[in-house]
């Protein structure tokens, strides 16, 4: 389930943002419910390897993957290698845990690997001082539907083997909401 959250900045427009928050929801569950923004036939379906995070070649280019094989994506909002998601957020964009002893060195991730400390005290990866996540609307390996999302008040964007956010591609296999 993707959880809506709200700004507590002050409303201006108010229908114009309401009317984004509708489009963006009716995208985010048409993109849950299977067809989506997943991997081109084309394009093989990262697999699942078990290591922490990998890097798989996509329909998008070569990204991070977690070990079960799912899109790993990074905030816009996240700045200093600090993470800006919490509460519903994070419930919307799962962080990937950092492990007690990190590996200094992972299968085709060519950014340094590190971790940051979140508000509440857990251990979060990142990847070129990038905090990293994965997406609650992403039910199989492959799929990208976070790619290009703009919420819980930011743009979302899929991990490269460097770390580097992919804002050029909007998402897989069709015209999602790549705002």
């Amino acid at each position: 389930m993707i959880t809506m959250t709200t700004s507590r900045r002050p409303h201006h427009g108010g229908h114009g943002r309401l009317a984004c928050l509708a489009v963006t929801a009716f995208a985010l569950s048409a993109a849950a419910c299977g067809g989506g923004s997943t991997a081109s036939a084309n394009a093989p379906v990262p697999s699942a390897d078990g290591a922490l995070l990998s890097a798989q070649a996509t329909s998008l280019g070569t990204i991070l993957v977690d070990g079960k094989g799912r899109t790993v994506y990074e905030f816009a909002n996240d700045k200093n290698g600090l993470s800006t998601c919490s509460g519903g957020c994070a419930a919307n964009w799962p962080f990937v845990a950092a492990s007690t002893s990190l590996p200094t060195s992972l299968p085709g991730v060519t950014g340094s690997l590190g971790t940051t400390t979140r508000s509440d005290g857990a251990r979060q990866v990142t990847v070129a001082g990038h905090p990293v996540y994965t997406f609650a609307g992403d039910a199989r390996p492959g799929q990208t539907n976070g790619q290009g999302v703009v919420l819980d008040g930011g743009l979302w964007t899929v991990a490269s083997a460097a770390g580097a956010p992919l804002t050029s591609a909007g998402p897989a296999g069709g015209n999602g909401p790549g705002y």
